[in-house]
C-alpha cells in the first residue's frame, strides 16, 4: 500500500523509487513489526491477563514443574504477533498481488481458530479447547480454498505438480491431488508448530529461521533472472511474499522480547496455528513443500515424536519417550529448560542450511 502512495510521488520526490525494491520493503516490514510490537505488548499483555485472571490452564499429565513455573502466565500472545505482521505486511507489500492476500487470509484464519481455541480454554479453565476433529475441519476448509486458488494461479507447466528438489526439472504431476496435498502441508505445518509451542521461545526462533529461510526462497523464486541461473522453479509475483516473511520476522522478535525465559506471555493457538500455516501457505505457492519439511524439520520431529507415542502406547502398551512431544522428554531425563530451547534453536539453524543447500545442488 505505502509503495502505491509514495510512487505516484516518484516524478517530484525521484528518491521514492527505493520503494520499487523488494529488498528495501522487506527491511521496512521487518522494523515496522518490530516496532509496532513493542509498542503495543505491553499493552496487550495487560489485556490478556484482566481478560484471563488465572492465565493459561497447565495440563496435568505435563511436566510436573510447570504447574508451578508457568502457571498465571497469560496466553493468546499470538494476537501481538498477527496485529504487528498483518499491519506491516499491509503496509509494505503488493495488494494487488493475489499470492500475498492467499497467505494472509491462511494465517488470519488459523489464528481465529487458534483465538477460539484459546478463548474456550481460559474462559472455561480448562485445557481441551475447540475438539480436535472442529478443528482440523475448519483447518482443511481454509486450506483447501487456498490450495485451491494456488492451483488456479500456477502457471503452466507448474500447476498441480509438485517440485523435487535437487533435480532441476523434476516435476510430480499430481492433478487435482494437488489439492488435498497441500491441504495436509498446510494443516501439518500449523499443528506442527503447534505441537512444538511448548517451552518459553522454543517454537518462536525456529519460526523465524524458517520465515526468514523462505523470505530468500520467495525472492529468488519470483525473480527470473535468479530463478533461471539457479535452475529453481520460476514463479511470477511470489517475491512478494518476501514482505510478509519479513513481518513475521520483525513480529516474532518483538514477541520474543517478551517471551524470553521468564515468559511474560505465551503465543499459544493463537500465534502457532497461525505462523504455521503461513509458512504451509508460502511453502505450497514457491513450490517448496520438501523443502519446507527440511527447513521445519524440527516441527516435523516433534510431530513424528507424537505420532509414535501414541502409536506404540495404542499397540504395544509402552511409550517410547518419558513423554511426548520430544522436547518434554528431555525436561524429564533433566535437561533445563533453556538448555533443551538453545540446542532446539541450534538444530533449526543447521536444518534451515541444509534446506537452503539445495537451491544450490541440483
Amino acid at each position: 500500500m505505502l509503495e502505491l502512495l509514495l510512487l505516484n510521488l516518484s516524478p517530484q520526490f525521484p528518491g521514492v523509487n527505493v520503494f520499487r525494491y523488494l529488498t528495501f520493503r522487506t527491511g521496512g516490514a521487518i522494523m515496522t513489526s518490530l516496532v509496532v510490537a513493542f509498542l503495543l505488548g505491553p499493552a496487550i499483555i495487560r489485556w490478556l491477563k484482566s481478560l484471563q485472571k488465572k492465565g493459561q490452564p497447565i495440563r496435568d499429565d505435563g511436566p510436573q514443574s510447570h504447574i508451578v513455573s508457568k502457571a498465571g502466565t497469560p496466553t493468546m500472545g499470538g494476537v501481538l504477533i498477527l496485529v504487528s505482521a498483518l499491519a506491516s505486511t499491509l503496509l509494505w507489500t503488493d495488494l494487488a498481488n493475489p499470492y500475498v492476500w492467499i497467505a494472509i487470509l491462511v494465517t488470519v484464519g488459523f489464528g481465529l481458530i487458534g483465538f477460539a481455541d484459546d478463548y474456550l480454554k481460559v474462559t472455561k479453565a480448562n485445557v481441551r479447547g475447540v475438539p480436535g476433529k472442529v478443528r482440523l475441519a475448519a483447518g482443511a476448509a481454509i486450506s483447501a480454498c487456498a490450495a485451491i486458488a494456488v492451483h488456479q494461479l500456477s502457471p503452466e507447466p507448474l500447476a498441480g505438480t509438485l517440485a523435487v528438489p535437487f533435480f532441476k526439472d523434476a516435476l510430480i504431476t499430481l492433478g487435482w491431488f494437488f489439492v488435498p496435498f497441500a491441504i495436509f502441508v498446510i494443516v501439518g505445518a500449523a499443528n506442527a508448530v503447534n505441537l512444538t509451542d511448548g517451552l518459553d521461545g522454543l517454537a518462536i526462533v525456529p519460526v523465524m529461521i524458517a520465515a526468514a529461510s523462505f523470505g530468500l526462497i520467495s525472492y529468488l523464486v519470483g525473480n527470473a533472472v535468479f530463478s533461471d541461473y539457479l535452475q529453481i522453479h520460476y514463479v511470477p509475483g511470489t517475491g512478494e511474499l518476501a514482505v510478509l516473511c519479513g513481518a513475521l520476522i520483525g513480529a516474532g522478535l518483538g514477541f520474543l522480547w517478551f517471551n524470553a525465559p521468564p515468559a511474560m506471555v505465551f503465543m499459544g493457538d493463537t500465534g502457532s496455528l497461525a505462523l504455521g500455516g503461513a509458512l504451509g501457505a508460502i511453502g505450497v505457492i514457491t513450490k517448496h513443500e520438501i523443502v519446507l519439511a527440511v527447513i521445519g524439520g524440527l516441527f516435523v520431529l516433534e510431530t513424528v515424536s507424537v505420532i509414535v507415542q501414541v502409536v506404540s502406547f495404542k499397540l504395544t502398551g509402552r511409550r517410547v519417550f518419558k513423554m511426548a512431544p520430544i522436547h518434554h522428554h528431555f525436561e524429564q531425563l533433566g535437561w533445563q529448560e533453556p538448555t533443551i530451547v538453545i540446542r532446539f534453536w541450534i538444530i533449526a539453524v543447521v536444518l534451515a542450511l541444509i534446506g537452503l543447500s539445495t537451491l544450490k545442488l541440483r
